[in-house]
């Protein structure tokens, strides 16, 4: 567990390290305020929720989660560090760990510093938070979901642009998956069973239920079990190409 904790905070650290970290947290939270306020209608809604938050947060992710992710495996293959990282007394699957949580505790406080929008609308409402509690877990597993994908893609190549490009492509299908222009596509050439298999797969079938307050603990698990699968195809990934 130490070597794992080590690893942890010295990636944590390397995000404050450089400007890069504190310009995407004003770029999430610029972005995060305008879709809320502007694209959501927040004052014209005349409701006391943060439903127009939370529903941009799948497209809002899509581009800046794998920004996070892209670095984390390219850059120690084309620094060459990554042959120091595996010499080190840590085993491969707590190497692909620690980076993951250090990654995902950097897009964890850049989520939770979307506070002062919770504010607002206690502020102007009585709104119910238990709901917005649930979306901010549900916001919290689906960026866990996109990271994972992301790393294990920077794992795969030494170019920090070509692991972005290939993120973005691989969430943006995941998010495609739920989405009703394709689910019905499917269903005018698919049996019904193929196109839930289809519809289960998706970030928004599970992560809009979440962010209206349902716990419903299939969503809770396909989420875990996403970041858990793209983990171990993480490691995996690495361990072929070690050698190269």
């Amino acid at each position: 567990m130490k070597p794992t904790l080590t690893l942890f905070e010295r990636e944590l650290r390397s995000y404050f390290a450089t400007p890069v970290a504190y310009v995407f947290i004003v770029i999430f939270l610029l972005l995060s305020g305008a879709f809320t306020f502007y694209l959501g209608r927040f004052y014209e809604r005349g409701q006391a929720d943060l439903d127009p938050f939370f529903q941009f947060h799948p497209w809002l992710y899509l581009f800046l989660v794998p920004a996070v992710a892209m670095r984390l495996w390219a850059d120690e293959r084309k620094s060459g560090t990554i042959e120091l990282l595996l010499t080190l007394p840590i085993t491969m699957g707590q190497a692909v760990l620690a980076k993951f949580l250090a990654a995902w505790s950097f897009v964890a406080l850049a989520l939770a510093l979307t506070f002062p929008i919770w504010i607002t609308v206690n502020y102007l409402g009585d709104p119910d938070n238990g709901v917005i509690v649930t979306g901010y877990l549900g916001s919290l597993l689906m960026a866990g979901a996109y990271l994972a994908i992301g790393a294990c893609l920077s794992a795969a190549t030494r170019s920090q642009v070509v692991a972005f490009i290939l993120s973005v492509v691989v969430c943006f299908l995941f998010l495609l998956a739920g989405f009703p222009l394709v689910l019905d596509a499917f269903r005018a050439i698919a049996p019904q069973g193929l196109v839930d298999a289809i519809a289960g797969l998706s970030f928004l079938s599970h992560f809009n239920g979440i962010s209206r307050g349902v716990i419903d603990l299939r969503d809770l698990i396909y989420f875990l079990l996403t970041i858990g699968f793209w983990l171990y195809a993480n490691a995996i990934v690495i361990d072929l190409k070690k050698a190269d």
